[in-house]
């Protein structure tokens, strides 16, 4: 018995290689859209411009007023150290007027070509110094613009005068450091040209000195 055994032919079986189909989305955008999103950039950036000026103006404006107040306080500082100041000298005035009409006195100052400058100044030469630092830094920062003009005149003149009162020790020395103030005949020369240098350089300037002080600080309490 014959088996008739048919092979059935099968379609051949093809393997395709399949890739994952990305879709792409294209967002279309308008004019309007693209107008939307400069103009927001642009607010942004200006946005950041001006916070950061207000900042910066706000930092200034503390830093001005903290300079302001150290001016204020370096002026009464010196109004105060002046006061002290002016009647000492006043003191040491009295007792070269006294040295001048006592004879046994005034040999004291200068005995033997030593100078005994206690016996007129017990303190020294002066006896307080006058600051201008927070001066200088106002200057430095350009905080006097903010100042009206008359102020600003005020204060310059208040450092000005300071200046010049500082010179007192330094005139006095040129007189006491000259061999001619150790010759006994000249005791009567050097005592006046002393009591001249401290009316010139600090005693006479010193009352319209502490006026302009308190003229200064009262100006400075409004800032």
């Amino acid at each position: 018995m014959e088996e008739n055994i048919q092979t059935e032919d099968k379609a051949p079986v093809q393997i395709r290689n399949t890739k994952e189909i990305l879709t792409e989305v294209v967002t279309v955008r308008n004019a309007k859209e693209y107008l939307g999103e400069s103009l927001l950039i642009i607010f942004s950036v200006v946005l950041a411009l001006l916070l950061t000026e207000l900042f910066n103006k706000i930092h200034e404006n503390s830093r001005a007023s903290e300079i302001l107040q150290q001016l204020r306080e370096e002026l009464v500082n010196n109004k105060n150290a002046e006061q002290i100041q002016y009647h000492y000298c006043q003191g040491v005035l009295k007792r070269i007027d006294s040295a001048l009409t006592h004879p046994a006195f005034a040999r004291q100052f200068i005995d033997s070509g030593v100078i005994n400058l206690k016996a007129i100044a017990p303190y020294g030469v002066s006896t307080r110094d006058l600051s201008d630092v927070a001066w200088q830094v106002a200057k430095q920062n350009n905080i006097i613009s903010r100042l009206d003009q008359n102020t600003y005149t005020l204060l310059a003149d208040i450092y000005e005068q300071q200046r010049r009162s500082t010179k007192l020790e330094e005139e006095v020395a040129k007189i006491l450091l000259s061999w001619e103030s150790r010759n006994p005949e000249n005791l009567r020369t050097t005592l006046i040209l002393t009591g001249d240098n401290y009316h010139g350089w600090a005693v006479d300037r010193a009352p319209a000195l502490l006026v302009k002080y308190q003229q200064a600080i009262d100006k400075l309490s409004h800032f």
